[in-house]
């Protein structure tokens, strides 16, 4: 078929989510986050010893709390690339994302 609105009648196929990555992602975080909460608590708990008169406990506090942010942080990371596994959206044939769709189609756009 030739002429101006020729083209293909398929539409391009939906990219689907690697389920095996997802739940990789899932399981970290979910490992992350208990580790983030005990090590809150392990501080809080180095925080009162230390207070009590121990000084070892100050340098187990500030260990404790710099687990935690990085727990925090590497968990938050991890979420961010788990919502961009899970809205991947369809390719192109040039293997650039298609462009986002404007409601109302072209006559819309102008």
């Amino acid at each position: 078929m030739t002429g101006k609105s020729a083209g293909s009648r398929r539409a391009a196929k939906q990219s689907r989510v690697n389920l095996s990555a997802a739940l990789g992602y899932a399981i970290g975080i979910t490992l992350l986050i208990v580790a983030w909460g005990y090590l809150v608590y392990v501080a809080i708990d180095f925080g009162s010893s230390a207070r009590s008169g121990q000084s070892a406990g100050w340098w187990l506090l500030g260990l404790a709390s710099l687990g935690a942010v990085a727990c925090l942080f590497i968990g938050l990371l991890l979420i961010t690339r788990l919502l961009r596994l899970l809205e991947q959206r369809p390719k192109a044939d040039d293997g650039h994302p298609a462009p986002p769709r404007i409601p109302g189609g072209r006559r819309a756009a102008r």
